[in-house]
Formats: C-alpha cells, sequence, structure tokens
C-alpha cells in the first residue's frame, strides 16, 4: 500500500483528497494544524498527524511519526495546508506577511526539504504543491496570499529542473474557485491584522471586501467541489509520467492562456474586472 502525507485536513481540499485517496487503496497520514482537528481525524479512521507550517517542531515530529509508522518510507507528500490574509496591499502590515508567508510558504519548503533527504534514500517519490490561479493572475483584495502563491510557483518551478536527475517527481495543482472554508476562515485574520476603519480605501471595504467576507452569497461562479482537485491530484500521483501542472476550473485555464497571448495593461484590465 503506498502511503500519502497530506496537510490541512481539517477540511476543504485537504479533507476531500484524503477520503478520496484512501477510497483509492492510498494509506492516508492526514494530517491538521489543530490537535482538535486530528482528533476528528482519527474517529473517522485515519491516521493523522499534528502538523502546523509555522511550527518547525511540528513539521519534524509529524513526518516523524509517518516514517515510525511505515518503517522509515513515504511515497508522496501533498502540500495543502493555506490561509488567507484578506485586504488591500497598502494596509497589510510586515507581520501580516511574516506570518501568511510562515504557513504557505515557509513551512511548506520545509517540510518539503525533510521529505526529499527520505525520497533520496529509497529512490523514489511525488511532491504536489497545492497553488491557485491566484499563483499565475493577482485578484484585488488578496495580496498576502497572491504573493504567497506566486512565490511557490517560483520555488516548485526551480525544485522540478533542479529534481530532473532524480526519480521525485516535483508537481503543482493549481484550482481555481473550489468549495472551501477559506473565506470564513480568513476572517479572523481579517480582523487582526486589517485596519480597515482607517484605511484610505475604508468606503470601498465597507462596499466591496466586508460584504464579501461577511455575507454567504452562495457558490461562486465556477466553482467546483473539491473532489475536482482530489481528481486530479490522483492522475498526480498514480500516472507514470505525470505533468508538471494540473489546472482546475474553468477560471484557471481561461486566466493560464491570458497570461500567455495578452499585453499587460490588458491582462490588469481583465483582472480589474474579476
Amino acid at each position: 500500500m503506498k502511503s500519502i502525507l497530506i496537510t490541512g485536513c481539517s477540511s476543504g481540499i485537504g479533507y476531500d483528497a484524503a477520503h478520496g485517496l484512501r477510497a483509492a487503496g492510498w494509506r492516508v497520514f492526514a494530517s491538521c494544524r489543530q490537535a482538535d482537528d486530528c482528533a476528528r481525524m482519527l474517529m473517522e479512521g485515519f491516521e493523522s498527524p499534528r502538523i502546523d507550517y509555522a511550527d518547525s517542531n511540528t513539521i519534524v515530529t509529524g513526518l516523524a511519526e509517518v516514517l515510525e509508522a511505515t518503517g522509515g518510507t513515504v511515497d508522496a507528500v501533498f502540500n495543502n495546508g493555506a490561509f488567507a490574509i484578506p485586504g488591500a496591499v497598502e494596509d497589510l502590515p510586515r507581520d501580516a506577511l511574516r506570518s501568511i508567508f510562515e504557513t504557505n510558504f515557509f513551512g511548506v519548503h520545509e517540510l518539503t526539504t525533510h521529505a526529499i533527504r527520505v525520497m533520496r534514500q529509497q529512490g523514489h517519490g511525488r511532491i504536489i504543491n497545492n497553488s491557485s490561479v491566484l499563483g499565475l493572475v493577482p485578484l484585488r483584495w488578496r495580496g498576502a496570499y497572491n504573493s504567497t502563491k506566486f512565490a511557490m510557483e517560483g520555488l516548485t518551478d526551480t525544485l522540478r529542473v533542479e529534481m530532473r536527475d532524480t526519480d521525485i517527481k516535483i508537481i503543482t495543482i493549481e484550482p481555481g474557485p473550489v468549495t472551501s472554508k477559506i473565506r470564513e476562515n480568513s476572517i479572523p485574520h481579517f480582523e487582526r491584522w486589517i485596519d480597515w476603519e482607517n484605511s484610505a480605501r475604508s468606503e470601498q471595504y465597507t462596499t466591496q471586501l466586508r460584504t464579501r467576507l461577511y455575507e454567504d452569497t452562495g457558490p461562486d461562479r465556477f466553482e467546483l467541489p473539491a473532489s475536482a482537485v482530489t481528481k486530479k491530484l490522483r492522475h498526480a500521483l498514480e500516472s507514470k509520467r505525470p505533468r508538471p501542472r494540473y489546472y482546475v476550473t474553468t477560471p484557471t485555464y481561461i486566466m493560464g492562456a491570458l497570461r500567455r497571448i495578452l499585453p499587460t495593461r490588458a491582462l490588469d484590465w481583465v483582472i480589474s474586472k474579476a
């Protein structure tokens, strides 16, 4: 039975991936940031080491728990855990960016480097990083999240090139709008970091961002269930020649194409209408 460590399994993409891969015959280590969520996953029959990307100690102990259970191997890692801090770039404090990069980027990198050492010893492995359409093009109010995903794209692309002389495959998945709790989970981060009432954009916060954050208006246009990501993840894991990147949802395909063919000003205009 092949083994995979998945981060961010408390809900959304990670939760669906854990269930979908277990049903497909994988031994799934469904990690979560919070101990309570790990306990819930244990009740659902998963092995669930606690991994908080912002805490290096949990990265080391979480991976060690996987290796102890498997006898020292792990076939794949799906770096999925992430969060968002909504707000205009001009209103983002330095420490806000530090906090989101610790989780969305630095922690992903740290787990990846530890896993690669194991995969080199066993002679194979797959690292799959969950990026976003927002790693291809930026959208307003999402500067903190955009920047972590752009950084992930660059680091993952470099790692993929560097690992060509090994049997360790490096793969990027790029979802667009997918059903998850990222919007509601971002509210505490917005309230902690963004002084919107004293912003030059306070009126825009009131009429645009805060309405979107606090009012559940239903699914986004083109939104797909998390199972759409799991389907691409399975291909990335099980194909003999996996693609370097997998797009998920219509907006990702559209924005990926527009980024290649449009001049910057034209692309900015399209994005500004989104």
